[in-house]
């Protein structure tokens, strides 16, 4: 068996040139651990970003969905990897991917596995992943519900378990954001680096994501609600013609990494 870090060498991709999560105002605030950061409409309507909570570890309503988890997880949008490290502590594999340096330097930083990487490039274990987690607001990624589940399918394996967080109240919204501090809003900074680029993102509630789910073959299997916050887990397909196998061209040895357990997605070359 390979380490992790050789397994992990063969499947970077080449980064892209440009990251919305990457930019300063996310990275900065990341450092700091702690906000105020927004999304930011076009038409000003502002979606306050919970910096504190995600830098801080696991709490009881994190740790109630990890608890749900089945086999090796892979945590998309890991950012400062409250989740990751959490599973890593209790002997969980685990990694997490994030295309910000940023969230990628303090995850490994607090003992976790993860890569810069987008959901849409290749990554290790294609088809082989027991669990999919995309908390924290990450069912926007990319502003295409419909793409994200078809990819995350088949990066699961047949039959496995996505666990995501909906917006506590009905809503299916895609929109172009920035990613913005307070003085973006007030107009008292106006200095370099207080606003990202655009991109686009959604935002769905419970009903909306089943509604997408339904038609790209996910299951229902749960619906709860802790702490001001809203989970629905799906099953996928318990059959698949098309998982793509774990991609082997890979190239870098940047990244820190714990060993995972043996048999992991992120333990195989």
């Amino acid at each position: 068996m390979s380490t992790a870090h050789e397994a992990i060498a063969q499947h970077t991709a080449k980064r892209p040139t440009v990251a919305p999560w990457s930019a300063d105002p996310y990275a900065d605030a990341l450092r700091a651990g702690r906000g105020p950061l927004f999304l930011r409409r076009t038409d000003g309507w502002l979606l306050p970003l919970e910096v504190e909570r995600w830098c801080a570890r696991a709490d009881a309503v994190d740790r109630e969905v990890l608890a749900r988890c089945e086999g090796a997880v892979l945590d998309v949008g890991c950012g400062p990897g409250r989740l990751v490290v959490e599973l890593a502590a209790s002997g969980r594999a685990a990694l997490g991917i994030d295309v910000s340096d940023a969230a990628v330097a303090h995850t490994t930083r607090r003992g976790g596995q993860a890569l810069r990487r987008s959901v849409f490039e290749p990554l290790p274990g294609e088809g082989r992943w027991g669990t999919a987690l995309l908390l924290d607001g990450n069912l926007g990624i990319g502003g295409d519900p419909e793409a994200l589940l078809g990819r995350l399918a088949r990066l699961l394996l047949p039959g496995g378990l996505l666990i995501a967080e909906t917006v506590p109240v009905d809503v299916d919204e895609l929109a172009s954001v920035r990613i913005v501090r307070t003085a973006d809003v007030t107009g008292a900074g106006g200095g370099r680096g207080t606003a990202g680029v655009p991109f686009p993102w959604a935002r769905l509630g419970t009903p909306a994501l089943l509604r997408y789910a339904g038609t790209h073959g996910w299951r229902a299997v749960d619906q709860w609600a802790a702490g001001g916050r809203a989970f629905v887990a799906l099953r996928s397909r318990s059959t698949s013609s098309n998982a793509e196998p774990p991609n082997s061209t890979a190239d870098t040895s940047n990244q820190r990494a714990r060993k995972p357990s043996p048999g992991s997605p992120a333990a195989d070359r």
